[in-house]
């Protein structure tokens, strides 16, 4: 699966770097950079990461009709601590124009999208985002990774690193991360189980954020990862499938 979503990046990282080489070096961002950490602790635990994505690759298109302006500001207005933003085109139907379209009621952005090459981290920051999404094994090594973590906090972008199994946790521990997003999802089938999140939780350490991902839908869901730890929950899908996002997200964030 991560195999096809680098694929599918090539072209974009060609781009980057025919741009890099010709000093088409995109400029940093000068604006407000809200803190992640800040907004995630501050409502935490359990704090919601509400995402907009318009498709995924096991659900296909999820919806068309939602303005990402106006689904910025329902998220803002019904609990969310930040927001997550699929940037992806091809499976997930975003764009980075996003970021910029989401910036306006002030909450943090995590970009989600698959980065692994140090000039995808550039353009990150470039943009709005507070923070970047990093995938442990979409990463040659600990070394690598390192390399982005350490390329995304100069700007000062939270790297949040996501594994998916204990090879993943040990290549980010070794790294430097201090932002761990735990997915619940199985690669090869595609199946989420919250099983995952509680056991990966008992290796949290003092000082680390841990965000629990895919496959919560519910606010029982969402008081059971916080009671155990999660700092955070970020919930995509169910909000995306929801007739009414907003009041979905309220619900899920215990403010309804």
């Amino acid at each position: 699966m991560l195999n096809k979503f680098r694929e599918a990046k090539q072209l974009e990282i060609e781009s980057l770097r025919k741009d890099f080489m010709e000093g088409r070096i995109p400029a940093m961002y000068q604006g407000e950079r809200p803190s992640f950490t800040e907004a995630i602790r501050s409502k935490g635990p359990g704090a919601i990461i509400a995402e907009f994505k318009p498709a995924s690759p096991s659900k296909g298109v999820l919806r068309t009709d939602l303005d990402p302006m106006e689904v910025a500001e329902t998220y803002a207005k019904n609990g969310a601590a930040a927001i997550s933003v699929l940037t992806e085109h091809k499976y997930f139907k975003g764009t980075p124009d996003f970021l910029f379209m989401m910036n306006g009621p002030g909450l943090p952005l995590l970009r989600k999208d698959f980065i692994f090459d140090p000039l995808q981290v550039a353009m990150t920051a470039s943009s709005p985002a507070s923070a970047v999404l990093l995938i442990a094994r979409m990463c040659d090594d600990a070394a690598h990774l390192k390399q982005l973590i350490d390329i995304a906090r100069m700007p000062g972008l939270a790297p949040v690193v996501e594994i998916f199994d204990q090879a993943d946790l040990d290549r980010a521990r070794e790294a430097g991360a201090d932002i761990i997003q735990v997915n619940n999802r199985d690669l090869d089938t595609l199946t989420t189980t919250l099983d995952q999140g509680r056991r990966f939780i008992k290796q949290k350490r003092d000082g680390e954020l841990w965000i629990c991902a895919s496959g919560v839908s519910t606010r029982a869901q969402v008081e059971e990862m916080a009671s155990l730890g999660f700092d955070a929950v970020l919930i995509g899908t169910s909000l995306m499938e929801a007739d009414d996002p907003g009041a979905k997200l309220a619900e899920l964030a215990g403010v309804k």
